[in-house]
């Protein structure tokens, strides 16, 4: 009479029916005294400890963390972009109406939406007139 084979169901079954067996059937370890015969083998313990395995995970510095994050990178890419695009219309056309939209065009082209976001709130934190409009630059004199 032929046998019948196992499906793979019935195998992996097996194998956890197996593995729990066998965690069944392992005794743990006692603590052992540190005395033999009444006489005290160590001075610094009086039972030995178990020593139990604990997996270490590797702690994840916080400053890494946040300088290789993809957000922060582009909105230091949005105020570079934006600083550049600033003196870039200021050295080339210093009186252009087009000269507060600048810096939002720089800071989209390099850094995305996140770039004109944070070169705003930036502007909006610190003092930065120059880079974020052309209102600084003298005009030019003009010949009588």
């Amino acid at each position: 009479m032929a046998k019948k084979r196992r499906s793979a169901k019935q195998k992996a079954n097996d194998r956890r029916l197996g593995l729990m067996a066998k965690r069944r059937s392992k005794t743990t370890k006692r603590r052992t005294s540190t005395k033999k015969g009444g006489v005290r083998k160590t001075a610094r313990r009086a039972y030995k400890k178990v020593r139990k395995t604990t997996r270490r995970m590797p702690r994840r510095s916080g400053l890494k963390g946040i300088t290789s994050s993809s957000t922060l990178k582009k909105v230091a890419l949005g105020v570079g972009g934006a600083t550049m695009a600033a003196a870039l219309l200021s050295f080339v056309a210093p009186n252009s109406s087009i000269g507060k939209f600048a810096p939002a065009a720089g800071a989209y082209a390099l850094g995305g939406l996140e770039g004109v976001i944070g070169n705003f709130a930036l502007g909006m934190i610190g003092n930065r007139g120059s880079t974020t409009s052309n209102a600084n630059v003298a005009p030019q004199m003009e010949v009588l």
